[in-house]
């Protein structure tokens, strides 16, 4: 019986061989595709982390928070104003002449109340003058400023401390500003002066307050003068409710005894000041009273006042209460360099706002 003997043949090889061929092939070109994609990913991920990481650190870069404003505080207008006052005050200090200096100071301390350097070169001026009360009350206010004055602080803390007499020297005269007056009455250095104030009251039955000032000017002696240089003011004022000092809203009117008041033929010379509040008369706002301030120019008409019932301008509802009459200061000033000061009550040089014309 034939054995039969099972064999492939030639043809069955070469299918299977090419079969692996291929599938090798294959394997090898997705092994490529695998590992030229995967080298692209990697690249294009690093790009994108270069570019993100600029980005972030721009973006977290901290921002300086704005400085709250600090409320109350001057402006740097005023700080600039106040400063410059104060190196006006200081250069007239020195040359000797205080009544200026210290008008610089008090326009000063009204633009910046806080300035503990305005407020201790006006201590000093006071203590210079003898004028211990107004000394120790500016010293004061340096010492309510706490320690935020620095040095000034304990400088007043150690005046107040130690203390002065509250009086200047007996038989000493002296002008409100606390100026020196010589044999002539007229304050040291002065071209002008006030010799006498004279108050008088008239009865107006019409009238809550009808008052005439009677002011004696003098010249000094032997020394020529160009009248139209001298610049007088007198400027009235009032307390709100008993407590604000405002400029008055009353009618004032002024009118020289003299009509030449030149000082060629008398001195001194008397200009009549009136101050009228009548019973009905209405509240005016500041502003236009600081436009009607007076500044008296011999030579030229005074100031017209307003008639009774003539109709005020524009209330001013900060100063809508109760008006009373409180005092008055005068101002001389000649070739625009401040002569004397007076004031009733004396405390108004430094309560009263400053006139709209500063000396």
């Amino acid at each position: 019986m034939p054995v039969l003997a099972a064999s492939s043949s030639p043809s069955d090889r070469t299918y299977s061989a090419a079969i692996g061929v291929i599938l090798a092939f294959a394997a090898l070109e997705i092994l490529a595709i695998a590992i030229h994609f995967g080298a692209e990913y990697r690249a294009e991920h690093a790009t994108l982390q270069s570019l993100k990481r600029p980005a972030a650190s721009t973006t977290a870069k901290p921002t300086t928070p704005p400085l709250a404003a600090q409320p109350d505080a001057p402006s740097s207008a005023a700080l600039s104003a106040s400063d410059r006052l104060l190196k006006e005050a200081n250069v007239l200090r020195e040359r000797g002449d205080t009544a200026n200096a210290l008008a610089r100071l008090q326009d000063a301390s009204q633009r910046d109340p806080r300035n503990p350097q305005v407020l201790a070169e006006m201590a000093a001026i006071y203590e210079s003058i003898q004028l211990f009360d107004r000394s120790n009350d500016t010293w004061r206010k340096i010492q309510d400023l706490g320690p935020s004055a620095g040095p000034l602080y304990e400088l007043a803390d150690m005046k107040l401390r130690v203390g002065a007499a509250a009086t200047p020297a007996a038989g000493v005269p002296m002008d409100t500003a606390g100026k020196p007056l010589d044999g002539e009455g007229l304050p040291e250095g002065s071209v002008f002066g006030v010799t006498s104030i004279e108050t008088e009251q008239i009865p107006d039955p019409e009238a809550e307050t009808n008052l005439r000032l009677k002011i004696g000017i003098k010249k000094r002696q032997g020394v020529a003068i160009d009248h139209s240089k001298l610049r007088i003011m007198v400027l009235f004022y009032d307390s709100v409710d008993n407590d604000k000092v405002v400029a008055t809203d009353a009618d004032v009117n002024y009118e020289w005894m003299n009509p030449k008041h030149d000082w060629a033929e008398s001195n001194p010379e008397t200009l009549i000041v009136t101050y009228l509040r009548s019973k009905t008369h209405a509240i005016t706002s500041e502003a236009a009273l600081s436009a009607a301030a007076a500044a008296v120019t011999p030579g030229k008409n005074s100031p017209r006042s307003k008639k009774r019932g003539e109709p005020a301008t524009s209330t001013d509802s900060s100063d809508s209460g109760r008006r009373r009459y409180l005092g008055y200061v005068i101002r001389i000033l000649y070739d625009d360099k401040l002569q004397t000061v007076r004031a009733e009550p004396a405390r108004l040089i430094n309560d009263a706002p400053n006139p709209s014309v500063s000396p």
